[in-house]
């Protein structure tokens, strides 16, 4: 993945070397990811190879460099992973929607906009109170206790749950 200039200084200088000793030393040019990156395409290893074709798509795989813990800082072989860029985009997605809400607040702050959401007051969810709420959410993987989420996990459901987190209620409220 290119590196945005705004984090250029965050890699080593020796950034370069490290990430070609990974994609082509001990990955061999192929994807290492199996299964981490979350998009239940492949199991085991991911047959993607550097400058193949991808397979479902068929685009051209370009292999990349993924920090498992996202900091640029962390060049410990065990935090890196040769990834293609399908895997690494499906790997980083929740750190990416992070880091463009933050971009967007920051865009306003700058425009001399008021942020809304810093001025109110922390409302409790309504949710939080139903009974529901003591259950896994089936939908949304939310745990016992916590809310449910939507938009791809990145809105929380505050005034109410998902069917399948009631019908899961239900469930074991019977058994």
């Amino acid at each position: 993945m290119p590196i945005r200039p705004e984090n250029r200084d965050r890699y080593p200088a020796g950034w370069p070397a490290i990430s070609l000793s990974i994609r082509h030393g001990r990955a061999a040019l192929r994807c290492e990811c199996v299964g981490e990156c979350g998009r239940g395409t492949h199991t085991g290893r991911c047959p993607n190879v550097n400058g193949g074709r991808a397979y479902g798509t068929g685009s051209r795989v370009v292999l990349t460099v993924a920090h498992l813990d996202h900091t640029p800082e962390n060049c410990d072989p065990a935090n890196l992973r040769a990834m293609c860029q399908g895997c690494h985009l499906h790997y980083d997605r929740d750190h990416h929607r992070h880091t463009a809400a933050a971009t967007r607040r920051a865009a306003i702050s700058a425009a001399g906009q008021l942020d809304l959401e810093s001025l109110m007051p922390e409302q409790p969810a309504p949710a939080l109170s139903l009974p529901q709420i003591t259950v896994a959410c089936p939908g949304c993987g939310a745990t016992p206790g916590a809310l449910c989420t939507s938009h791809g996990g990145t809105r929380p459901r505050r005034g109410d749950v998902h069917q399948a987190r009631t019908a899961a209620y239900r469930a074991a409220q019977t058994a």
